[in-house]
């Protein structure tokens, strides 16, 4: 028996890839943590501007690749792709210890962008492949979990960088990415649905003609177009927090960063791993008696983001301010989880990739858009104001979610 075919080999893929997921957001996060570590060898860095530049070329790069890397996961072997992509950041990470030129490490974070990309739509489709019915929304879960895992080891970049240098972090980190891209290879393993189809309902396997039908499937589906304002609406609020919640702590609770940082960060980061796994298990439990199980256990995490968000915006005390974080953190991870999962019940498997990537351009754009925003919110003192407005989107996506979303299977095989 070949070890995909074993019980217990779904979630060693699911354990594989979890690292591969902290690599992906911890190598991504290093740098905006090791600004001041890189300033005296990298003089450019000194301004502000440049530094935006620098965060802003991956972020866009990152958004308009991930409906390509999608399209590209719907057709190559899911394995290699990930072991390249993993490898290709990681030897961009090494090569960063090794510049001293501002235009090089523009380059590097630029291939970056493209690398990381290529992964989430082939690691979440695997997952979704290997993890269907009973499991599908806990193990896509736990993969998240690596994703915030990976963002808060990041933050330690810094701290390596004191010790040693800003050179040996980056040599480091890479190294071990190189040397887990062995490990992958050795034991991550591919699977394809839908092998017992007939060569005549197949759309053709590659070249022009099979993207557009992917496009033509996907953007002819009014499901989709839900499914991805409902993964849009939540990114407004989701990357506000990853990019403004230690400012809010520290204006609101009158505390200082060096305190509000690690607040504001962990809060998030433990009440998110509690979300993700919980609407894991409530949405597996619930899709068993009921096919809307999922978009139900969706609907209530984004709706726990909403008291999150009034909280967090007006709320002036520790409990309020402390005590919105923790439901934002719990009901963006019962939305995470079931991101893919929801997809799995409108798209088959031959399009899922590529229907991920274009949420997750959707999401980025959001992101960048809502980060511009509330710089000039914080600059004009209306931080709290303009995020606890985001409440508005979200609203917005709950009530189409749950009046228009009606699926007919677990888990779609065919188009």
């Amino acid at each position: 028996m070949q070890i995909q075919q074993k019980k217990w080999y779904p979630w060693i893929i699911v354990a594989l890839l979890w690292v591969v997921a902290l690599l992906n957001y911890m190598d991504r996060q290093m740098l905006s943590t090791m600004k001041v570590a890189m300033m005296g060898d990298i003089h450019e860095l000194q301004t502000a501007e440049n530094f935006g530049r620098l965060m802003a070329v991956f972020l866009w790069i990152y958004a308009l690749m991930s409906p390509v890397a999608g399209l590209i996961a719907d057709r190559l072997n899911r394995k290699w792709l990930i072991v390249g992509s993993l490898a290709v950041w990681s030897g961009v990470t090494l090569a960063m210890g090794l510049v001293d030129n501002f235009n090089h490490l523009y380059i590097l974070r630029a291939i970056m962008g493209v690398s990381e990309a290529l992964y989430i739509p082939a690691g979440l489709s695997l997952i979704a492949d290997y993890h269907q019915g009973k499991t599908r929304s806990l193990a896509i879960g736990i993969h998240m979990t690596g994703l915030y895992v990976g963002q808060a080891m990041g933050g330690f970049g810094a701290t390596v960088a004191h010790e040693y240098s800003w050179q040996t972090t980056f040599h480091s980190f890479g190294l071990i990415g190189l040397i887990y891209s062995i490990v992958l290879i050795l034991f991550l393993r591919e699977k394809r649905e839908n092998t017992t189809i007939s060569k005549e309902k197949k759309a053709p396997s590659g070249g022009l003609t099979s993207v557009l039908n992917s496009l033509g499937m996907l953007f002819g589906t009014i499901s989709f177009w839900v499914i991805m304002f409902y993964f849009a609406a939540p990114s407004f609020p989701g990357w506000a927090i990853k990019n403004w919640i230690p400012t809010l702590f520290s204006m609101s609770l009158n505390i200082d960063m060096a305190l509000a940082g690690p607040l504001s960060t962990i809060t998030i980061a433990a009440s998110s791993f509690i979300g993700v796994i919980f609407g894991g298990i409530l949405a597996d439990r619930w899709i068993q008696r009921n096919l809307r199980g999922r978009i139900f256990t969706g609907a209530i995490g984004l709706s726990l983001t909403i008291p999150a968000l009034l909280f967090l915006g007006f709320g002036q005390t520790f409990f309020t301010i402390v005590g919105g974080a923790v439901f934002f953190g719990i009901g963006y991870g019962m939305f995470d989880a079931n991101n893919m999962p929801i997809l799995c019940q409108f798209i088959s498997s031959k399009h899922r990739a590529a229907g991920y990537g274009l949420m997750n351009m959707t999401g980025v754009f959001a992101g960048a858009f809502i980060t511009d925003l509330l710089g000039k919110s914080t600059d004009s003192g209306n931080l709290g104001h303009d995020l606890a407005m985001l409440a508005i989107p979200v609203a917005l996506a709950v009530v189409l979610l749950l009046t228009t979303l009606k699926p007919k299977f677990a888990d779609k095989i065919v188009d």
